[in-house]
């Protein structure tokens, strides 16, 4: 089952609200703890809280404290975005979304509300959050006062860029529909949308809904109430502006008119109220008195002596013009406590919504996309909870230094800094960090080097080594960071920012070892696509590997990908699909599959096949019908170092926002990674992270 849905609108006054109160209605009937979040607000000046949050918390009673609900401002949030901070924001929402979903069975999300210039960050923003978050999207459209081929064209463009961004969309929801369109669109939108899997559904326009009331009027200004407070539930057709003499503007006054005067404009206000009595007349919603002017205290006394006139009077301290100007902004909402709105709101949307069938649709609808970002928030999450012990030999880089203090703040693991320890404290306390819970280790002054030099010498002594040289090669901070991992003092390493490839792999060789069942070492990236997941091997370590050789590492690959939650389906990749190919090249590959399936009978498995029919679902229609591998392959292992180190670097540099973590070693004991010299702080992170999770695989954690 689904465990979340995205609302989001395409456009500002969708009617949202009122999707929103009927799809959490529908999800109570089914679960018993329904969170709500909306990871951007944008509360008016005049309110204390979202108008949506607050509804649906006190209307639901859902358990929830309101501070858990939302994530950011919609001004907080353009201001993270300007300063280049997104990927910190998401990371919040992420974790606040999350938060939710540890004590929810289902979480209803809904995007924002499209506040006036903004429209086309918002879009964007609802499509990036709903992919991160790994939410199927309800994608709620705007139909009043459009025709059936405009609204069928912008909802085609809407759920083309929300696709485009990763989403998956559970279904369409078109509101405030002409009621005389509501066949016409439907079918409309049917044969233009070829997509048998999203719901379609048409709500009519309810003009009750989509009025605001005077206690709309009242709340949005913070106005006060001179009279008539039984009339505050009053509904508002339209304004008008009362600046004329009073036999005059008696003519413009229409059903639900809110008349618009200045405080000063007293026989305004007496002729306004006199219309109610008349049947000649329009009966008006209500006065707003503008200026901050009062009513003189004898036309007060004359009001209130009058009984059963139902006509609100509001008073503002702003002039008519801006007043006019805020009101055209006022949306009419279902309001928390208006339940004849929110009553007519679920009888819409039963009405008008198939509930069965959404019903069924979000029990078996789950998003199976995973974006760089949820992927990344995900490996951090990992390594949180059962914490490891990583060392970094290059303790004295800033990035590295950089990257412990963001480390050991979110909780990751336990770190150990090796360097000079004078060098690596004066840099931390240059850089402002604070690494507190770090422990600096001078390997040359350190209680463990005669233990490590003896152990070394030991495994070394019969290939010539001395034990001066041991000692010599022992204060090298990556032997003795390895030596640390060899006999338990910390879990994993990280190294490679600072020195080369060899320096940090040939260590592991020499203390640590390969697995009894592995013969090399190999590495993979774990390719992060805007909405999956690849596994590539080997593009770092083995420039020709043998047939034997790349059987292990497609073996080692497959697992590897288990351990971080990518299901293993394995494509063994040469030049040639099936027997399409020959020649020598091919048939190692082919030797390889075979030598593989004899192994892991089990495991998901397809070779020779080309890069094309690989990833294509199309092409492997074509080129490889029924084969559970192609077009749906996760793990894709490459015949030699050239073609992978190549391929990487391409797939990486053509997708957009595509995130390459690695290398990650495999074939180790014990888990030891390398990073690149140009490695980003991010980069250090990711590669930390994994070797965490790494280490809590080789103990059975994972």
């Amino acid at each position: 089952m689904a465990k979340s849905l995205y609302i989001t609108p395409t456009e500002t006054r969708s009617g949202k609200s009122l999707i929103v109160l009927g799809l959490m209605q529908l999800l109570l009937r089914e679960i018993r703890k329904v969170g709500f979040f909306r990871p951007i607000i944008n509360v008016p000046e005049t309110a204390d809280k979202d108008y949506d949050i607050d509804l649906v918390l006190s209307h639901f009673y859902l358990g929830l404290r309101y501070e858990e609900t939302y994530a950011y401002t919609l001004e907080e949030a353009k201001h993270m975005v300007n300063a280049g901070k997104q990927s910190e924001m998401m990371e919040t929402i992420l974790s606040k979304y999350k938060q939710l979903e540890a004590k929810c069975g289902f979480v209803l999300c809904e995007g924002t509300d499209f506040a006036a210039g903004s429209e086309a960050f918002e879009f964007d923003i609802n499509g990036h959050i709903a992919a991160d978050l790994g939410c199927p999207a309800m994608v709620v459209c705007n139909g009043c006062q459009k025709s059936i081929d405009e609204v069928v064209s912008s909802t085609q463009l809407s759920i083309e860029s929300l696709e485009d961004k990763g989403v998956d969309i559970l279904g369409v929801m078109v509101n405030r529909v002409d009621p005389i369109d509501l066949e016409g669109l439907k079918l409309s939108l049917e044969d233009a949308i070829h997509a048998p899997d999203c719901l379609l559904y048409v709500l009519p326009e309810i003009d009750s809904l989509s009025r605001p009331t005077i206690r709309d009027v009242q709340k949005y200004f913070g106005a006060e109430v001179l009279y008539g407070k039984e009339g505050l539930d009053n509904q508002i057709a339209d304004y008008i502006i009362a600046a004329m003499l009073a036999p005059n503007f008696l003519n413009h006054i229409k059903m639900g008119s809110l008349v618009v005067t200045p405080g000063d404009r007293s026989s305004i206000v007496l002729s306004s109220l006199a219309s109610r009595y008349s049947s000649a007349y329009p009966d008006i919603s209500g006065i707003l008195v503008t200026g901050g002017i009062r009513l003189p205290d004898t036309i007060m006394r004359l009001i209130e002596g009058w009984k059963g006139v139902r006509v609100p009077i509001l008073q503002v301290a702003e002039a008519t013009y801006p007043t006019i100007r805020a009101l055209d902004r006022l949306d009419g909402r279902i309001s928390a406590g208006n339940a004849k709105k929110i009553s007519l709101a679920l009888g819409t949307f039963e009405s008008h919504v198939g509930t069965e069938e959404l019903r069924q649709k979000l029990v078996t609808q789950k998003s199976v996309r995973v974006t760089p970002q949820m992927f990344e928030y995900g490996l951090i999450e990992m390594a949180k909870r059962k914490r490891q012990h990583i060392v970094l030999p290059e303790g004295v880089g800033a990035r590295i230094l950089r990257a412990s203090d963001i480390l050991l703040r979110r909780g990751v693991c336990d770190l150990t800094l090796l360097g000079k320890e004078e060098t690596v404290r004066q840099k931390i306390e240059k850089l402002g960090l604070n690494l507190s819970r770090a422990n600096i280790v001078q390997p040359d002054k350190s209680s463990l080097l005669e233990e490590y030099v003896e152990t070394f010498y030991e495994m070394r002594k019969t290939k010539g080594l001395t034990y001066d040289r041991a000692r010599d090669t022992m204060v090298d901070p990556t032997y003795f960071g390895t030596m640390m991992v060899q006999k338990g003092d910390a879990d994993g390493m990280v190294s490679g920012s600072i020195n080369t490839t060899a320096h940090t792999i040939r260590p592991g060789f020499q203390i640590i070892k390969t697995r009894p069942d592995s013969s090399i070492v190999s590495s993979v990236f774990l390719m992060c696509l805007k909405d999956r997941v690849l596994v590539f091997g080997d593009c770092a370590i083995n420039p020709n590997p043998t047939a034997e050789q790349l059987a292990e590492i497609a073996i080692d690959s497959a697992r590897t990908a288990k351990v971080f939650g990518v299901e293993p389906r394995v494509a063994m990749l040469s030049y040639s699909t099936g027997s399409s190919g020959t020649g020598v090249d091919v048939e190692k590959v082919i030797q390889a599959t075979n030598l593989v399936k004899e192994r892991e009978p089990g495991l998901l498995l397809e070779g020779p096949i080309q890069y094309d029919a690989a990833i294509d679902p199309e092409v492997a229609k074509i080129k490889l019908p029924g084969s559970k591998v192609a077009g749906q392959a996760t793990v894709f292992i490459f015949p030699d170092l050239n073609t992978g180190n190549n391929t990487y670097k391409a797939v990486q540099r053509a997708s957009e926002k595509s995130v390459a973590i690695g290398p990650i070693l495999q074939g180790l004991n014990k888990p030891v990674n390398d990073l690149s010299r140009g490695c980003t702080i991010p980069d250090i992170v990711n590669t930390v992270a994994i070797t965490a999770i790494q280490a809590q695989a080789g103990k059975g954690l994972v």
